[in-house]
């Protein structure tokens, strides 16, 4: 394609919506257009564009510019379509006589396109249509003369042009001479694998007929196209060339050739991946071991097993491993396998013969609440109020916990005796049968050393131990009890009987005396 194209021709311009001073700018149907495009490459260019149109219907009509701005070009075989966008000065003359002297600021966008002439080597293109958009803003200073002199001119204008365009040099660079290029597919294998040679050319006349021949220094090569088939097998391990040419025409004129090369490569090992079905086991446990061996080149393979522990057995692609009797540790499984070649790969297994988990700890003792009989000194065995209230907290301990039983301690002063201790302990046992519902069969009754007067309590889920201690059990129907176990509401005393009524001679009703309140005595 051209690097510089030179345009002349006619335009003619038609404003619309343009005035100044509000007398409209009429058509100029005369004038020039020229410009000149330099391209970068085949589509970007820089054009510069004057356009002289001075033969408005007044001698004071006029339109000139000269701007600047970026060209874009498009190849469709002959013809060039372009778009333009353009900036710089421009002249507008005024319709009332404003000089054609002033100039101002105006833009220029839009495109048309060229038709190659066959012939002269694309030196000559014909442009049938040009079509723009022109805008210019002119400021011709203060109006004066009754409008005829100054004003601010704006002009939006279309504008159609068309002429003539020479085409010089060349975008493009020169014609390559033709190339071959060879690949080999794969580069390395193993005796009695296919391989492929194809070539690949560049810059060949397409009008010319075009052959291939292909030779190789190992194997049997077929084929006289673009690609060829070589046949490797029985051929040594080893590096081999391949030599690739590309012949053109009638006269078998070689224009390019090629090398390459692949490797035959030795049969490779084989390899294994051994596998257990379980990672960690008891002892006796079966185990079902899997040993998955690869050829890559698909020979025949053999496996076989040993162990560190147990008794392993199995030929094939799987063995069982018995643990019968083994003890708590590591156990290492080696899986092997071997191909007719003779070569040979080994992996391995690992498990874990587990230690049996120790037995579940025994259930703990839970500490209650206690109660004291220091408030009472008359009756120091009784179980009073403050001591109910512990009491009830250790009934809905046990009524939750149903399957708990429930230790009694009972203690004694240094002045005191065993008996004081067994009572406290049955007073408190009395109060959560009789009046909490508590099964006797639940409670444990002990007494302790003399240490105080007091009543200990603690929870005994099933399992659980009782440390004996320096508490003991006693036979309860040999103990004389000595009063009342635990304090209970006295009955209310019967209320009095109503005064009665005096009616005075004047009938005046004394109000009714309301009945005195029983009184509870604990």
């Amino acid at each position: 394609m051209s690097r510089i194209d030179i345009f002349a021709g006619y335009g003619y311009i038609a404003p619309f919506n343009s005035d100044i001073a509000n007398v409209k700018y009429p058509p100029i149907p005369l004038g020039a257009v020229g410009s000149v495009a330099g391209y970068f490459g085949n589509h970007l260019g820089v054009q510069v564009e004057g356009n002289y149109s001075p033969n408005g219907p007044t001698d004071n009509n006029c339109v000139y510019s000269a701007q600047a701005g970026p060209i874009v070009r498009f190849h469709m075989g002959r013809l060039v379509p372009f778009f333009h966008a353009l900036g710089g000065q421009a002249i507008a003359g005024g319709p009332q006589g404003q000089l054609c002297n002033v100039w101002g600021w105006g833009m220029t966008a839009g495109g048309g396109f060229d038709a190659v002439v066959p012939g002269l080597n694309g030196h000559l293109a014909v442009r049938p249509i040009q079509l723009d958009f022109l805008y210019a803003a002119i400021n011709n200073g203060p109006l004066a003369n009754g409008g005829a002199t100054g004003g601010l001119g704006q002009v939006y204008a279309a504008r159609i042009s068309a002429g003539l365009v020479l085409r010089f040099g060349e975008t493009g660079p020169k014609p390559l001479p033709p190339t071959l290029a060879c690949s080999v597919d794969p580069g390395e294998l193993f005796p009695g694998d296919p391989v492929t040679v194809s070539g690949t050319t560049q810059n060949l006349n397409p009008k010319l007929k075009t052959t291939y021949q292909w030779t190789s220094s190992g194997g049997r090569i077929a084929g006289n196209g673009a690609s060829a088939a070589i046949d490797t097998t029985g051929i040594e391990p080893g590096t081999y060339a391949v030599t690739g040419q590309v012949i053109e025409g009638k006269k078998q004129r070689l224009i390019a050739s090629c090398s390459g090369s692949f490797r035959v490569r030795p049969y490779e090992p084989p390899t294994i991946a051994c596998a257990a079905d379980k990672a960690a086991i008891n002892s006796g446990d079966p185990v079902v071991v899997t040993a998955t061996g690869h050829s890559p080149q698909n020979r025949p393979l053999s496996y076989s097993y040993a162990t560190t522990s147990g008794v392993i057995s199995g030929k094939g692609a799987t063995a069982g491993l018995s643990t019968a009797g083994v003890s708590p540790g590591n156990i290492t499984v080696t899986c092997n396998v071997t191909d007719d070649k003779g070569q040979m790969a080994t992996a391995t297994a690992a498990l874990v013969v587990a230690t049996p988990p120790p037995p579940p700890p025994l259930p703990q003792i839970q500490t209650l609440c206690g109660i004291t009989f220091d408030r009472d000194v008359k009756r120091p065995d009784r179980v009073d109020n403050e001591a109910k209230g512990c009491l009830d907290d250790v009934a809905l301990t046990l009524s939750r916990e149903t399957a708990d039983k429930l230790l009694i301690v009972g203690y004694h002063a240094d002045k005191e005796t065993n008996r004081d201790a067994a009572e406290r302990a049955m007073n408190a046992a009395d109060y959560l049968t009789k009046e909490k519902g508590i099964d006797p069969a639940r409670l444990d009754l002990r007494i302790g050393p003399d240490t105080s007067k007091a009543v200990a309590m603690a929870l005994v889920p099933p399992g659980a131990v009782v440390d004996e201690g320096t508490a003991t059990s006693f036979d309860a129907s040999t103990v004389q009890r000595s009063g009342q176990p635990y304090g209970t509401p006295k009955p209310a005393a019967p209320a009095k009987p109503a005064a009665k009524k005096v009616v005075p001679k004047k009938k005046v009703v004394p109000k009714k005396k309301p009945a005195p309140k029983p009184v509870t005595q604990f």
